[in-house]
């Protein structure tokens, strides 16, 4: 009886993997396409937390990278081998084959494969949480089972009595038993695998929207107001040390707060202006990252992508969802 060591952040559950030898990151902080607000993801919220600092956690990979100091990677080995390796080659050939196979990554190929890998991403995460907590092996997952395959067993009254922060793991049960709650759409506090997909990837789901919200604007509203003031944005961003200047990217997200989050301009983010900001209407998310690659990596301005482009913008790639944050990298053939 006492905390198992699954205990965890509640929004980041199946998203919270490093990615491998560290050339992998999450969401980069860049600017978007000519004419379009420069802007982090904007799904980068729906995400685990920890205690602050400068750092992003990604929409999918739960890595968190510096801002400040861009991915982890650069100006590493892996900055100059990755675009040689066989797997990368390999990623960039199954992109086109899965199209036309006429030896060019167009845009909708581009697209079809981030969407593809996303999805891939999201069967993966379910299939493996799903071994983890149908302790029974019943083919549902209750919530009993969740909770005391997450945070360990204990008798009735007496939960995290052995922790030194008890409380924040209180709410931290609290907050995922609310999340369950939704996601059970039937009642019956057993999930479907239908069910634990929305619990674990809720930015998916409809129905799920308003408890993305909910908990968006509980990790960001320091000060309990109901609101999310500019300081509270920025100061998930970023936190600076004890006379640094404050770096420009920051200024421009102060920017981005004003002209793009505050829709109606009154100083702070409410409930609807988060969700605007972290699951935009009829946003197609694929289709966001593919133009991005596309204009960032067309060299010769043709509409479509070769080999050598890809390759020759490989860090872009390691970074974005069209290698799962450099994941894939590791997988073998089949697995793509």
């Amino acid at each position: 009886t006492g905390r198992g060591t699954g205990a965890r952040r509640s929004m980041g559950r199946g998203r919270g993997r490093l990615s491998p030898r560290g050339c992998g990151h999450g969401a980069q902080h860049r600017a978007g396409l000519e004419g379009e607000e420069p802007e982090i993801d904007t799904r980068s919220l729906v995400r685990g937390r920890d205690s602050g600092g400068s750092g992003v956690w990604s929409w999918l990979s739960g890595f968190r990278v510096n801002l400040a100091t861009g991915p982890p990677w650069q100006g590493s080995q892996c900055d100059a081998a990755l675009p040689f390796t066989t797997p990368a080659r390999r990623i960039v050939d199954r992109m086109d084959r899965a199209g036309d196979g006429d030896g060019w990554v167009s845009l909708a190929e581009l697209r079809a494969w981030i969407a593809h890998t996303q999805q891939r991403h999201i069967r993966d995460s379910v299939s493996a949480a799903w071994d983890t907590y149908d302790t029974d092996r019943d083919g549902r997952v209750g919530w009993e089972e969740l909770r005391n395959a997450t945070y360990g067993h204990y008798a009735p009254g007496e939960e995290f009595h052995d922790v030194e922060d008890a409380e924040t793991y209180k709410k931290m049960l609290a907050r995922d038993e609310r999340r369950f709650r939704v996601a059970d759409q039937d009642g019956d506090s057993m999930a479907t695998r239908e069910e634990l997909t929305a619990f674990l990837h809720p930015e998916e789901f409809p129905h799920m929207r308003d408890i993305v919200i909910a908990e968006t604007l509980e990790d960001l509203d320091r000060n309990k107001d109901g609101y999310v003031q500019v300081e509270e944005y920025i100061a998930d961003l970023y936190s600076a040390e004890p006379g640094e200047e404050e770096p420009a990217w920051v200024q421009t997200e102060r920017q981005q707060f004003r002209d793009f989050r505050d829709l109606n301009k009154d100083g702070h983010l409410d409930g609807s202006e988060v969700g605007h900001w972290v699951l935009p209407p009829a946003q197609d998310q694929p289709l966001v990252e593919a133009n991005h690659l596309l204009h960032e990596s067309d060299t010769d301005k043709d509409g479509r992508l070769s080999k050598a482009e890809i390759l020759g913008n490989w860090n872009m790639f390691v970074g974005s969802q069209a290698t799962n944050y450099g994941e894939d990298l590791t997988r073998h053939h089949d697995e793509l």
